[in-house]
């Protein structure tokens, strides 16, 4: 597959679509309709933060004119979204991939994420109070995109408040008990030169399992735009929650799933709670000193604070239920980042042909402060019991510290020839360093500074079909080690990661798209071994056919379908000594959704949803001997759009897991959750 992606077509996507991905980006779209042939912008048209992006492939010059804030009666991801890989807007969220799940790999975890297409070192992300929307950026939806990133992109499309003042009130319940109150505002201070937006969230929320916590989230941009070719973007947002019970994990004593858990009932005490204090603050800029230059520019600021934690474990769990229960308490951790890219991009039109040179400074400098936990055994306890022992004087231990900082300076090329094809490529240098500071140990440093490259290419075969290919070389970080670990918190090694695949597009109507493709990743293999350490095991390689199916199938009726048949691999001296599965942990083999939005002509305003998601079964251990089953659920809903007291209303509802399936989730090789039972969600949002 990889010589396949590497002499593929030498070509590129069809203008409309090029037209497609600059829709959100005036800037981009000077770029595009310089090259002639007719392109022309469109209104074309993603553990996680609390309440709850973008499509970049050059970056933006300030428009004439800006949106207000959308319109929170307006939020349907089955009509907004461009492809079946993943979307959010608002409360509504589809997808066959999540921010923490792409092609069996976590974009978040690995680093890549960006704010309007710019680099973000994430330690606490976006809510909704400043993103309009989240996108999943993999394969075909990230061709284009300067210096991709192997395991796909988190791509958060910022507010942008314009010209016009309103405001957006949504008030939220469900069949738990949860209560969600959110505004939001757009307020010109001076036209269309200087405007701020922002809101706020406050909810009091019940989960699945039985506990509670309350939320409070912020956040607020300013755009000003002192002249056309200048737009400076701070923006500002923070979420803290309080009293969240930590529910217990479930770690059965051998290779049998935990049996049966009860719903909404938490039988943990009631001071393991959780505190957390997130924030991102930071900066977006866009210069064009000439309709061929295009210079963009972002700065942010990413901090975790967590007061206290506790993960609360049933370890020995046996099939009657009867365990050990153990809580591990933490002091207060936190990590930290500042990060930023400076992006300066250059066009030059040849007739039909328009050349793109990009150079980019990505950066980062980054901080975490975990480690010092105490575990205390409590012995002998069974699911549902009741547990009331007083809060024990934790005597926490020294901490540890992990330090990062990592230059990377590149080069890209793209080359657009309309009606013909797009050829991209990249060359990086990244300087990585790591320090490590251990209680009782000397401080350790490991550094890195490999080359990182891309390529990618495609072909209008027809109007109607492209066909492209690419390959992919990143470096990437690996995560922490999870709660059931020795090394439980433990940041990893940054490792290098590939990607290549090959795949097309098809229109089968100007409205309707199919994107089918196939794709290989490799990257060193993290697990627990014999001693329930988290460490290297060996290297996985995830093969898979995607596909995606979007848009209008009629007037009235949109479709957003997709499925992923994935064949991941160990491979390693782990595998050969039997110590390993050949299955990684966590990994469906097979996964297909399916969502469709039909508005009936009978009633305007009236319109109904219907969502069925698929898993087949995913391997649960080490040693593979152990699978949750594959499950099928089903979730229906319905709004209404209408008049209330003269201002725009929509009233949302939505029952998820509609026939209740009860089953676990992985939280780490060998450790269980429940999932949420069925669920009634309603809520009403108005436009001022």
């Amino acid at each position: 597959m990889r010589a396949y992606c590497m002499v593929g077509l030498l070509a590129a996507f069809p203008a409309p679509a090029l037209a497609e991905r600059a829709a959100d980006l005036p800037g981009e779209a000077l770029f595009v309709q310089a090259g002639g042939g007719g392109a022309q912008a469109t209104d074309a048209a993603a553990p996680p933060p609390p309440d709850d992006g973008a499509t970049d492939t050059q970056g933006a010059t300030p428009p004439a004119t800006a949106p207000a804030l959308p319109s929170r009666g307006s939020e349907n991801a089955v009509t907004q979204a461009e492809d079946a890989f993943g979307f959010s807007s608002g409360k509504e969220t589809l997808g066959l991939y999540t921010s923490s799940n792409v092609r069996g790999f976590s974009p978040v975890t690995a680093g890549n994420v960006r704010i309007d297409g710019l680099y973000f070192d994430q330690v606490f992300g976006m809510t909704n109070r400043v993103r309009e929307a989240t996108s999943i950026r993999i394969g075909l939806s990230a061709h284009g995109i300067p210096f991709p990133a192997p395991t796909g992109i988190v791509d958060y499309r910022m507010y942008k408040p314009g010209g016009t003042g309103s405001h957006s009130g949504l008030v939220n319940i469900d069949s738990y008990g949860t209560v969600t109150l959110e505004t939001d505002f757009v307020m010109p201070l001076d036209g269309e030169r200087l405007s701020l937006g922002g809101g706020v969230y406050v909810a009091s929320q019940q989960s699945y399992d039985g506990t509670a916590d309350l939320r409070n989230i912020q956040g607020f941009t300013l755009r000003w735009r002192p002249s056309p070719a200048v737009e400076l973007m701070p923006f500002w947002t923070r979420s803290e929650i309080s009293d969240d019970e930590r529910a217990p994990r479930y770690i059965p004593a051998g290779p049998f799933l935990p049996p049966k858990v009860p719903l909404r009932q938490y039988d943990g005490p009631a001071w393991a709670d959780f505190n957390s204090v997130g924030s991102s603050y930071g900066l977006t800029s866009a210069l064009r000193p000439s309709p061929s230059w295009l210079i963009r520019a972002g700065l942010f600021r990413s901090r975790l604070d967590d007061p206290s934690d506790f993960a609360q474990l049933f370890r020995d769990l046996q099939q009657d239920g009867s365990a050990r229960r153990v809580i591990i308490a933490d002091p207060a951790n936190k990590a930290v980042s500042t990060s930023g890219e400076l992006r300066v991009s250059r066009t030059v039109a040849d007739g039909p042909r328009l050349h793109l040179i990009h150079l980019s400074l990505r950066g980062r400098n980054r901080t975490e402060i975990y480690g010092g936990s105490q575990s205390i055994d409590f012995g002998p306890t069974e699911i549902g019991a009741p547990f009331h022992e007083p809060k024990p004087t934790f005597s926490f231990g020294p901490l540890s510290r992990d330090h990062v900082r990592q230059w990377t300076g590149g080069i890209a090329y793209e080359g657009r020839w309309a009606r013909v094809g797009e050829i991209s490529a990249g060359i990086a240098r990244t300087d990585y360093s790591k320090t490590v500071r251990l209680p009782g140990l000397p401080s350790a440093t490991t550094t890195s500074r490999p080359w990182l490259y891309y390529a990618s290419a495609s072909a209008q075969v027809t109007g109607a079909l492209s066909l492209y290919a690419s390959y992919t070389k990143g470096l990437e970080e690996s995560g922490v080690a999870p709660d059931n670990a020795t090394n439980r918190n433990e940041p990893l090694p940054s490792i290098i990661t590939t990607q290549s695949e090959v795949g097309l597009r098809y229109a089968f109507t100007p409205g309707l798209r199919m994107i089918a493709s196939l794709f290989e990743l490799e990257k060193p293999y993290y697990s627990l071994n014999q001693t329930n350490l988290f460490t290297l095991l060996g290297d996985v390689r995830n093969r898979g056919l995607e596909l995606s199916l979007s848009g209008a199938l009629t007037p009235r009726l949109n479709v957003v379908a997709g499925a992923v048949l994935l064949q991941p691999r160990v491979t390693g001296e782990g595998v050969t000594l039997g110590r390993v599965g050949r299955r990684p942990v966590g990994l469906a083999e097979r996964t297909a959704m399916l969502n469709v939005d039909w508005r009936p002509p009978i009633v305007p305003g009236l319109s109904f949803d219907l969502a069925v998601t698929h898993n087949s079964a995913i391997i649960a251990t080490r040693d593979n001997r152990v699978s949750i089953p594959g499950r099928t659920l089903f979730d229906i809903g319905g709004r209404y759009r209408f008049k209330l007291g003269g201002q725009g209303a929509s009233l949302r509802v939505k029952l998820s897991n509609l026939t209740d399936r009860q089953g676990f989730q992985l939280q780490g090789a060998g450790a269980y959750d429940i999932i949420a039972g069925r669920l009634l969600t309603t809520y009403l949002a108005v436009d001022f």
